[in-house]
C-alpha cells in the first residue's frame, strides 16, 4: 500500500505558499483598512441606535443601516468601495490564520480544540466577508433591508418541511453566539485579538475597558436576535424574526428602554473603538 507521507508533504508546501500569501504585508495593510471600516460601521450603528432610543426618524440600527448612512455621505460610492475591499481582505486575512492551525486536525490529541480554533477563524471571516459583499452591492445602488430579508428568509424556511426545526437550530446558534461574545467581554478573552507586544503598556487597560463593554453590548443584542428568532419559529409569526435592529427596536419598547437603548448604543460605539485599536495593533490568532 503506497505511503500517504508524499501528499502529506505536498500538501503541506501547498498550505505554506498560501499561507505566505495570506501573511503578505499589503494583505495585511488593507485588512487594516477593514478593521477600520468594521470601528466606524460600529460607530455609525452606535449613532442610529441613539436615534431610535430619541424616537427620531432614522436608517436602521443594524449594519444595512451604516451602509446606507455612508452612501448618503459625499463620496460615498467610494468610501462603500473601500469598506467592501477592505471587509473582504480582511475576510481572507482572518481566514488565512486556519492554514496555520490545519496540521493540527491530524492530530487525534488536538483535534477538537484545533477543529474550535478554525470554526472561529472562519465564522469570523465569513462575518468580514459578508459585510464585504453587502458594502460592494451598496456601492453599485443594490440596497436592500436586512430585517426585512430576515424575515422573508425566515418565513420561506418555516413553510417548508423540517424548516422549524431548522429555524430553532440557527436560533439556537444565535443565542451561543451571543451567549459567546458576552463571555469574552466578561473574561477580556477578546484581548487575544491584540497584538499586546506592539501596544503601548499604558492603553492595554484603556483598550480592554472599551473592549469588554462593547463585547458585552454585542452580545446581549445578538442574544437578543436569537431569542426573537425562536420566538418566531414557536408562534409562526415571522414579523418577530428580526436581526439587529428588530433587537434594536424590542429593547426600545421595554419600561426604561430609552435609557437601556442608550447603553447598549455606547457599547457599540466602544465595540467601534475597540476596532479601532485593534487596526492599529492587530493579531488574528484567537489561541494564543
Amino acid at each position: 500500500m503506497p505511503s500517504a507521507r508524499p501528499l502529506l508533504d505536498r500538501v503541506h508546501r501547498l498550505v505554506e505558499h498560501a499561507r505566505e500569501v495570506t501573511d503578505h504585508p499589503v494583505l495585511e495593510a488593507v485588512a487594516r483598512v477593514g478593521l477600520v471600516a468594521y470601528g466606524v460601521l460600529h460607530l455609525l450603528i452606535g449613532w442610529l441606535a441613539v436615534q431610535l432610543a430619541r424616537g427620531t426618524d432614522r436608517a436602521d440600527a443594524d449594519q444595512t443601516g451604516a451602509l446606507q448612512a455612508v452612501a448618503g455621505a459625499p463620496g460615498g460610492t467610494v468610501l462603500l468601495v473601500l469598506i467592501g475591499l477592505g471587509m473582504l481582505s480582511l475576510a481572507l486575512w482572518q481566514a488565512g490564520e486556519v492554514l496555520l492551525w490545519w496540521h493540527g486536525l491530524l492530530d487525534r490529541r488536538h483535534v477538537l480544540r484545533t477543529a474550535f480554533v478554525c470554526a472561529k477563524c472562519l465564522a469570523k471571516a465569513a462575518v468580514y466577508g459578508v459585510l464585504g459583499i453587502t458594502g460592494l452591492l451598496f456601492a453599485l445602488g443594490l440596497e436592500y433591508e436586512a430585517d426585512e430579508r430576515f424575515r422573508e428568509l425566515t418565513g420561506e424556511t418555516l413553510e417548508v418541511p423540517g424548516g422549524a426545526l431548522l429555524v430553532y437550530t440557527v436560533a439556537a446558534g444565535v443565542v451561543a453566539v451571543g451567549l459567546y461574545t458576552l463571555v469574552r467581554g466578561l473574561t477580556g478573552g477578546f484581548m487575544k485579538d491584540i497584538d499586546l507586544p506592539a501596544a503601548p503598556d499604558r492603553w492595554e487597560p484603556v483598550i480592554e475597558a472599551i473592549g469588554r463593554v462593547g463585547y458585552v453590548a454585542k452580545g446581549i443584542a445578538f442574544g437578543l436576535v436569537g431569542v426573537l428568532l425562536w420566538r418566531a419559529a414557536t408562534t409562526a409569526d415571522v414579523s418577530s424574526a428580526t436581526g439587529l435592529d428588530g433587537a434594536m427596536t424590542a429593547i426600545a419598547s421595554v419600561t426604561a428602554g430609552p435609557w437601556l437603548l442608550g447603553a447598549v448604543a455606547a457599547g457599540f460605539a466602544a465595540f467601534g473603538v475597540y476596532a479601532l485599536a485593534r487596526a492599529r495593533y492587530p493579531d488574528r490568532d484567537p489561541s494564543t
